[in-house]
Order: C-alpha cells, then sequence, then structure tokens
C-alpha cells in the first residue's frame, strides 16, 4: 500500500504555501517531514485531513496499481497541542470515545490495556485530565487514533515540547505501531526525524524532497540540510 500525494498546491490569497507537492508514502514507514516553522507543515496536513481545500492535485491510497479514495476513517490526526474535554477522567474520556466508535474497532483491547500501550500512569486513569500534564494529554490524543488504527496518520510536531522520558516513550508506541500504516511525523528538529524516521522528506519552496539517510555519516549532511531549511526560510 502506499499514500500518494499528486501535485497538489494551496495558497492563502497571493501567497502560494504549497506548489506542487508531488510524492508516493509507503506502507510500514515513519516519514519525517522536515521544514521550518512556517514552511507549511500544518497546511499540507490540513489539506490532507479535508479542513482545507486545495487549489489543485490529488491524493490517494494505491494498492496492486488501483486507487482507493481517502475515507475519513483512514486518517489519523495528532496535534501538535493536544485538546482533550478536561470535565472528563482519562477513563471516561476512553469508553466514551470506545463507544461512540464501536462499529469502527477491531478487536478491541480493555480501556486498561489501551493505556498500558501509551504507558499512562495507573494512578492518573480516574482523574480528571484538566490536571493532566501536557505530556499526558498528548499519550490520550494519541492513543484515540491508534484505537482506531486508521491506515495514515499525520502527527504534527507531537513531542516538540514534552519532555524527555514522555518523547521516549512516544517514540517508542510510534515504532510499535507503524506496521501496516503509514506515518507522516512533522517536525523542524532534524535530531527527533533522525532518530525516529525511516525517511526523510524536507518540504521546501513548496515541494517535497527526499533526504537520502544513506549519507548519515557524512560531517557535512546535516550542514547541507540546515542550509536547505535556511534558504527556505528565506525565500
Amino acid at each position: 500500500m502506499e499514500f500518494v500525494i499528486s501535485h497538489l498546491s494551496q495558497s492563502y490569497g497571493t501567497n502560494k504555501v504549497l506548489t506542487d507537492v508531488d510524492y508516493a508514502f509507503e506502507e510500514g514507514k515513519i516519514y519525517g517531514l522536515l521544514g521550518r516553522n512556517g514552511a507549511g507543515k500544518t497546511t499540507l496536513f490540513n489539506c490532507l485531513n479535508g479542513d482545507i481545500k486545495t487549489d489543485s492535485g490529488e491524493f490517494y491510497f494505491r494498492e496492486n496499481d488501483k486507487k482507493e479514495e481517502v475515507g475519513s476513517d483512514d486518517i489519523g490526526y495528532v496535534l501538535s497541542a493536544p485538546i482533550v474535554p478536561s470535565f472528563m477522567t482519562g477513563r471516561e474520556f476512553l469508553k466514551f470515545f470506545m463507544d461512540i466508535h464501536s462499529d469502527s474497532i477491531k478487536n478491541p483491547k480493555t480501556i486498561d490495556e489501551y493505556m498500558d500501550l501509551v504507558k499512562i500512569p495507573e494512578d492518573t486513569r480516574d482523574r480528571l485530565m484538566k490536571d493532566y500534564s501536557h505530556g499526558t494529554k498528548n499519550k490520550m490524543q494519541m492513543l484515540v487514533n491508534l484505537v482506531l488504527n486508521p491506515r495514515l496518520m499525520l502527527l504534527d510536531e507531537p513531542l516538540t515540547s514534552l519532555d524527555v522520558v514522555v518523547a521516549e516513550e512516544m517514540k517508542d508506541v510510534l515504532r510499535n505501531h507503524k506496521e501496516g500504516k503509514i506515518l507522516i511525523f512533522s517536525t523542524h528538529l532534524l535530531d527527533i526525524a533522525l532518530d525516529l524516521c525511516d525517511e526523510i522528506v524536507l518540504l521546501n519552496h513548496g515541494r517535497l524532497e527526499l533526504v537520502d539517510k544513506s549519507n548519515l555519516n557524512n560531517e557535512n549532511f546535516k550542514e547541507k540540510i540546515i542550509e536547505a531549511l535556511r534558504d527556505a526560510d528565506n525565500s
């Protein structure tokens, strides 16, 4: 299975944010979408999630050379700022979420089994989420996407503001759940992309280009990437 973006473009008035995004993402991989703040990473995600109408282009799944339309259940979207209902406990929220999506959840686990997946502390599960740390709220947002098990997951800088321990836990969760799925992980931090992702694509001048990770041992590699990002920021 592949997720194909074909010649996608999007503008805000006269500001052309995405000029010609054209790329095929393969199943079973975590892709790092690397770009400076303001490069258009969130705009691209919002287009793919259907929150913004594109000016031109298309995107679809492809399997055995056959196009498949992208449905609402095919995409999971993890925002950089987690949004969870503050008036519910983690357990109540997850139960409510599983109840309303019961027809879409295949091979459901128990609530505690799900919470174990993302290491929600047991003494936290029955507390109101308004008292959760940013990292724990982020885990809950990630968890509801894992419950639905979409074919494509869009992750908009979910690790940027997390402490080291929680960030490493979340990296392990993503590595353990990439099989049979496509994960696109946006970040402006090169080191996170190098550590977590199987492939890195650079959003530069409104287009996507593959970064050759075989050059990682080249001492000039990071410098070249940073220079490309700097050029994109100054354009």
